[in-house]
């Protein structure tokens, strides 16, 4: 069986076309991420601006026809932060299920972070002892704590990197005090997150996809040598290259970003504040070890077709 996974997210239009089999394995045949920036201008007043909008019809065109290349048995498609949150996300499903005849369900951040876990647990080696699992997108960051066996702990929060630029926005580069101020916000916003950690305790950060992928790439290109994320589906940091790349971020400059090996074009905005607030997790709940999971929303939705198949 061969599947279509769109994820709507608030920075980018996400396609992954994938064969499944019956003995609960898949094979990725074609991976695609095309920015839209839907929150653009307007995601603090929550509504998706003609532009933007414009934009995120235009990059279902172009999933749906890399799409039809592929003979897909069956297309799923999920809308995140931008849209469930804005007042006419229900418009743009509308448009999008008028000129494209494919339905979009929006999910909420529990459901979202159910999928992100289970794309993380499909895609790394979880243990008995309970990891924080982080997503940072445009419009929401979720956060999990679970295992190899369970979630114990969910919630989605209003913490995405473009909402966060465009409530505070900061200087370029960023200043001091803005650091500070975003780290205060976090503080205030963040305690429900605070008071999970210490009930459950967590031993690891598990950064999923999107900005952390980022991170891992500009590492490769400081450090080592290129890495090829397409091949892998985890990555373990070592935590001094994070603390080296994070201050660079803190001291650079959108050219310069845009000129550093592992930076794509799309990130270039949102990175520093995403680096800020991984950071700022990392220090304040004293977790010493970082990994990658490659996977997140849309292997979650494969995990649970998995699952059906074995069922069946």
């Amino acid at each position: 069986m061969r599947i279509a996974i769109i994820d709507l997210g608030t920075n980018t239009f996400n396609l992954l076309i994938a064969r499944l089999s019956a003995d609960a394995g898949f094979t990725v045949e074609f991976s695609d991420k095309i920015a839209v920036k839907l929150g653009e201008g307007g995601i603090n007043e929550n509504t998706i601006l003609p532009i933007p909008f414009a934009r995120g019809l235009a990059a279902i065109a172009a999933h749906l026809e890399t799409i039809k290349r592929f003979h897909v048995h069956t297309i799923q498609a999920f809308a995140t932060s931008a849209i469930r949150s804005s007042s006419n996300g229900l418009a743009f499903v509308k448009q999008v299920k008028e000129d494209f005849l494919l339905d979009i369900e929006i999910i909420d951040g529990d459901k979202e972070a159910t999928l992100i876990y289970e794309g993380v647990r499909l895609g790394v080696d979880l243990t008995a002892s309970n990891s924080l699992i982080m997503d940072i997108g445009g419009g929401s960051t979720e956060f999990i704590i679970g295992n190899a066996n369970v979630i114990l702990w969910k919630e989605s929060f209003n913490l995405g990197a473009a909402r966060l630029l465009e409530k505070f926005q900061p200087h370029d580069p960023i200043l001091k005090e803005e650091v500070v101020a975003l780290e205060q916000y976090f503080d205030g916003q963040l305690q429900a997150l605070s008071l999970a950690i210490k009930q459950f305790g967590v031993t690891e950060l598990i950064g999923s996809s999107g900005s952390f992928d980022t991170f891992a790439e500009m590492i490769g290109y400081k450090f080592y040598t290129p890495i090829d994320l397409s091949r892998q589906s985890s990555y373990d940091f070592n935590m001094s290259d994070f603390f080296s790349i994070h201050k660079q971020l803190l001291l650079s400059n959108k050219m310069e970003r845009l000129k550093t090996p592992g930076i794509i074009e799309m990130r270039a905005d949102m990175i520093v504040v995403s680096a800020i607030f991984t950071h700022y997790i990392l220090a304040r709940f004293s977790i010493s070890k970082m990994r990658l999971s490659t996977f997140a929303l849309k292997e979650g939705v494969i995990a649970n077709l998995l699952r059906t198949l074995l069922l069946n």
